[in-house]
């Protein structure tokens, strides 16, 4: 291969070095009690049901109809008369209105309310200096003590004022890393006392 040819191979992977470099940006954080969270959006104002988790469908003075039950895993519920409903990706309400337009055909003015009764678990990482790390699954609305706890504590390396959580926020141009310090979990002090998981969250202690 000329030297020519090989110069022109070099530069676009120097030119690809360079510009990783300049995007990559060690140590960047931001203390909890700084962050903020983005704003909701209209869907995420109300908890949006997903499979596995279990609802308390209630048909007022219908009770042969009414039924808790467990989004399958195709996000579907069934129920009597009106066979399969589409439930996974709906808002509770939103999927009352859909239950009372498939019952209107058999029942007199049918009134449905929905509540989800078991959330399904959050699923989140856990990483580092802690005794069991991997992949754990919390329930909805855990904080980072029960996260930590989950991994069975820290190791005898862990920084108390190194515990980070790495999150996809659409606010932000890469994952955010968020930090906290074992002293304001404990006392209970800021936004750390009222910050919690969700599904897709990476914990690292250092």
């Amino acid at each position: 291969m000329s030297r020519n040819l090989l110069r022109s191979h070099r530069w676009p992977l120097l030119a690809s070095l360079l510009l990783l470099s300049a995007c990559y940006q060690p140590g960047r954080f931001v203390w909890v009690d700084d962050y903020r969270e983005p704003p909701p959006t209209k869907q995420e104002e109300s908890y949006i049901i997903t499979k596995g988790d279990v609802l308390n469908v209630n048909v007022w003075n219908q009770g042969q109809i009414s039924s808790r039950l467990r989004v399958r895993d195709d996000g579907r519920i069934s129920l009597p008369l009106i066979n399969d409903v589409d439930a996974a990706g709906q808002t509770p309400p939103a999927l009352a209105r859909a239950v009372e337009q498939k019952l209107k055909d058999l029942v007199a003015n049918p009134v449905v309310t929905v509540m989800v009764d078991e959330p399904q678990p959050i699923k989140i990482a856990v990483l580092g200096e802690v005794r069991n790390p991997g992949k754990k699954l919390l329930e909805s609305g855990s904080g980072l003590l029960q996260a930590l706890s989950e991994a069975g504590g820290f190791t005898d390396y862990a920084r108390d004022d190194a515990i980070y959580v790495l999150r996809k926020d659409p606010g932000y141009q890469t994952p955010v890393r968020i930090r906290f310090s074992w002293p304001a979990l404990t006392r209970n002090e800021g936004n750390a006392s009222v910050f919690r998981l969700k599904t897709g969250d990476v914990v690292v202690v250092e």
